[in-house]
């Protein structure tokens, strides 16, 4: 109940000091005068900003169709052109502040005005030209909030409320200001940190002449470098020593050895398959567990693959360390496949392979090099001669290249042309009665 009493009290206070500074102004000839100039200031504001807006919109807009970063500049410079008109009053605001105090040596009534302008701005700021969500957010529950407190003169009051202010956890002593502090600096230092690293992501992926596994590797150290300098200057706003990290540092190792030993396994893994570049984006692998597909992305931790069917698999690092790997598309190489056929015994089959490889050399992915298709005997069969035909393509035998399907379409229409018959399998069964015997 005592706490409640003074805590009423303190209120009761503050209002009565308000009250008393509001009849000063509204009884004082300065203070009328304050307001007139304030109320010119805004005019004049007004008169400027509808004058300047729509040149400025004309001069900085960029031409249609221009992509360059002069056009993305202005297009920058263009987002902010809502906070003219409250910037200009805050400006003629501060000029006609200094006038008053020359005169009459007060100017409260005006600097109160400086600042409800200065808090308008910013919420416009936050309002019409922030788009990034976590930006909007920030803005929304802590520039605005601050930006109020500053306007009615409770900023400094609530500073020092929050520094005064300490919690004790066990042994660990802190005031909320260095708490909100902390927590307000890591979101701004990661949110850039997450933008940089997108753009550094994309301007590295444009660099086409670099292999696919160096822009990666210097991509994932880019990412590195970025948080990790964030983090550093997270531990300095906070004033946390980096000495003091050591204990950190050792309960991570301890952790390492033991439970965290697959992780470290597979994240040194991730970064010798980038420097080797035996498997990149964009191969297609298999692994000894039956595991096949395009490698659509590469992580610190695992490469997913992405199958025919659409299925994505992840798959640790480590797997392509420590088992077999085969890779069919490293480096753009060439594979060979074959389309097994069979053609009858009536056949001359000295006139085969010639048919054959003209009919397959007429589809557009086989290659001529490293070899022509090349048509070879294989067995005599139950039912027939058996032939396979080998052929080179770039690319796989699935997915959207339908290669043996369309070599065998090749194949049929060739032998049909030339009267070669394909055979089927011949039984013969001998039906015997009881009574023959």
């Amino acid at each position: 109940m005592n706490g409640q009493s003074e805590l009423i009290q303190t209120v009761l206070g503050y209002i009565d000091q308000g009250w008393v500074l509001a009849k000063s102004w509204l009884l004082s000839p300065a203070a009328w005068s304050q307001f007139a100039l304030l109320i010119a200031a805004y005019l004049l504001a007004l008169v400027i900003a509808r004058y300047l807006r729509p040149r400025l919109d004309k001069l900085l807009t960029p031409p249609e169709g221009q992509q360059n970063l002069f056009a993305t500049a202005r297009l920058f410079v263009l987002m902010f052109i809502p906070l003219l008109l409250p910037l200009l009053a805050y400006v003629f605001t501060g000029m006609a502040e200094g006038v008053t105090r020359s005169l009459f040596g007060s100017g409260a009534v005006i600097a109160f005005g400086k600042r409800v302008f200065l808090l308008l701005a910013v919420r416009i700021l936050v309002h019409e030209v922030l788009r990034d969500p976590f930006l909007k957010m920030l803005g929304r529950y802590v520039l605005i909030p601050v930006a109020a407190l500053y306007a009615v003169g409770l900023f400094d009051f609530v500073i020092a409320w929050l520094t005064n202010t300490v919690v004790s956890l066990g042994n660990i002593s802190f005031s909320i200001m260095s708490l909100v502090r902390g927590i307000i600096a890591g979101s701004v230092l990661f949110w850039l940190g997450r933008w940089s690293n997108d753009h550094s992501n994309a301007f590295i992926a444009k660099q086409e002449e670099i292999p696919p596994a160096t822009r990666t590797l210097a991509a994932k150290t880019a990412e590195l470098l970025i948080f990790g300098i964030a983090f550093l200057l997270l531990m300095n706003i906070m004033g946390i020593s980096l000495t003091s990290l050591a204990v950190l540092g050792g309960a991570i190792g301890v952790g390492l050895g033991f439970g965290l030993q697959k992780i470290a396994s597979n994240f040194i893994s991730g970064v010798i398959l980038l420097l080797e570049g035996q498997a990149t984006v964009g191969d297609f692998v298999e692994l000894d567990g039956g595991e096949a597909g395009t490698i659509v992305k590469m992580t610190a931790r695992a490469a997913i693959l992405e199958t025919f069917d659409g299925r994505w698999i992840v798959v640790p690092n480590e797997d392509f360390i420590v088992t077999r790997v085969v890779n069919y598309s490293d480096s753009g190489s060439a594979n060979r496949y074959e389309a097994p056929f069979s053609v009858s015994y009536d056949t001359d089959i000295n006139k085969v392979p010639a048919i054959v490889e003209a009919a397959v050399a007429k589809h557009e992915g086989v290659l001529d090099k490293p070899f022509p298709p090349d048509c070879e005997l294989r067995a005599f069969g139950e039912s027939g001669v058996d032939f396979a035909v080998e052929f080179w393509v770039n690319g796989l035998d699935d997915g959207k290249n339908k290669f043996s399907s369309d070599v065998l379409f090749l194949i049929w229409n060739a032998l049909k042309d030339n009267d070669i018959e394909i055979p089927y399998p011949h039984r013969i069964v001998e039906i015997r009665n009881k009574a023959d015997k």
